[in-house]
């Protein structure tokens, strides 16, 4: 079905998605600029550190998995329908519990280089920001993804051309705002 599509084809796929991308981006980018966001900044020592680690690894992890999944679809591994098999569990819940442990590392990480530097920073208060921005980026992009992908693929899209676009810009806008929320929670918790 796909793996000969010329040039223009590609470029008739990707370039909606990068378009919609770009906008997506400057309201992560706005998010980011945010009265609230920049408290949140103030308030959680190393949050500024970390934050392009924990976006770069939201694109990382979850692009690796829509690779995945593209590649199992064209070599007809899997079912075009989404249906919960073996495979299809098994791609989703290593790329959850790496985009978790990752993100418990870039805490630790973080408050290390806080550490290093002589500022003041709480371990615990970074690991729940995290864990909590991870996992509700992980259920918002995984829903997105699987979507994108099987959708996408039945309606003719070639997943390889559109998702990578897709979930870099998911990432970036989930994992922001789920960053605020992170903070919040750290905040009622502690």
């Amino acid at each position: 079905m796909f793996g000969h599509d010329s040039a223009l084809d590609v470029y008739r796929q990707a370039l909606p998605v990068i378009l919609v991308s770009l906008v997506a981006g400057l309201f992560a980018g706005t998010l980011l600029g945010t009265e609230t966001m920049r408290q949140g900044i103030e308030s959680v020592p190393g949050i500024l550190l970390l934050l392009p680690a924990f976006l770069a690894t939201r694109g990382g992890v979850y692009g690796s998995l829509g690779a995945r999944l593209s590649s199992g679809l064209h070599q007809g591994l899997i079912d075009p329908h989404f249906e919960w098999n073996g495979r299809l569990k098994n791609a989703i819940v290593a790329s959850f519990l790496n985009g978790m442990i990752v993100s418990v590392f870039i805490a630790v990480l973080a408050w290390g280089v806080l550490l290093v530097l002589g500022r003041a920073g709480s371990l615990i208060e970074l690991v729940i920001v995290l864990v909590v921005a991870a996992l509700l980026s992980a259920f918002a992009m995984l829903g997105v993804l699987l979507t994108v992908i099987f959708k996408g693929y039945r309606r003719g899209l070639d997943p390889d051309n559109v998702i990578g676009p897709v979930v870099t810009t998911v990432g970036d806008v989930f994992g922001v705002a789920f960053l605020l929320v992170g903070i919040a929670t750290a905040g009622v918790v502690l």
